[in-house]
């Protein structure tokens, strides 16, 4: 029955994703020539001003005076940096984007790009407030009270808590993020050890730069 849903379901979004281009393409063809250059063109510009922008956060990020953390998420790769030395260089994986809930209670977690700061440093001593969303998107019920989703090393022995709510953090042995096939959506997990190693040099109000 399992498989027969699972083909159910394959078999309903290959047909949604055809109407889907199909809607796409008359409504292009619907368009005047004009038109659909200047819809190509538009496309086109925010692309390249995407780019260039991550760009100039690379070259901000690789030159900056203060030491600071920068992020490569197509690359994996994250750095502690000054003045263009790399002083340590982790792998690290990034949470993918995703909306959680249905309207209109829903959750987008995003991919973080440009330059953020850092709120607070996490050590083996510190409890984290595991939102409700994550045991939303892990299949859980969420605890009744805020004081049963504060978990002792929620995050791991080491973290970093981002404004707007990304985190950097390491494999938890409690909690919901305890599972090394999953990594917390818009957010960052990295080793241990990497992250013990760097987070002394880490200070609230640090830039850490997403590119």
């Amino acid at each position: 029955m399992l498989i027969v849903a699972l083909l159910a379901l394959d078999g309903w979004l290959i047909h949604q994703r055809s109407r889907y281009r199909t809607e796409i393409q008359q409504l292009h063809a619907g368009m005047t020539t004009f038109e659909r250059q200047r819809t190509d063109a538009i496309l086109s510009s925010r692309d390249k001003r995407l780019r260039m922008m991550m760009q100039l956060i690379r070259l901000q990020a690789r030159w900056g005076k203060d030491i600071h953390l920068s992020i490569s998420v197509d690359s994996g790769r994250m750095y502690l940096e000054r003045q263009g030395a790399v002083l340590r260089e982790i792998p690290i994986q990034m949470g993918p984007q995703r909306r959680i809930g249905k309207a209109p209670d829903t959750v987008q977690l995003a991919i973080p790009r440009g330059a953020h700061t850092v709120e607070a440093v996490f050590g083996p001593d510190d409890a984290w407030e595991v939102p409700e969303w994550v045991y939303r998107d892990r299949g859980l019920k969420p605890p009744a009270t805020s004081e049963q989703r504060t978990i002792l090393q929620a995050l791991g022995p080491a973290a970093i808590v981002l404004d707007g709510g990304t985190v950097i953090y390491s494999l938890p042995t409690a909690g919901p993020l305890n599972d090394s096939a999953y990594t917390l959506p818009g957010s960052v997990r990295a080793g241990a050890q990497d992250l013990e190693a760097i987070v002394q040099n880490v200070t609230k109000g640090m830039v850490v730069y997403f590119y």
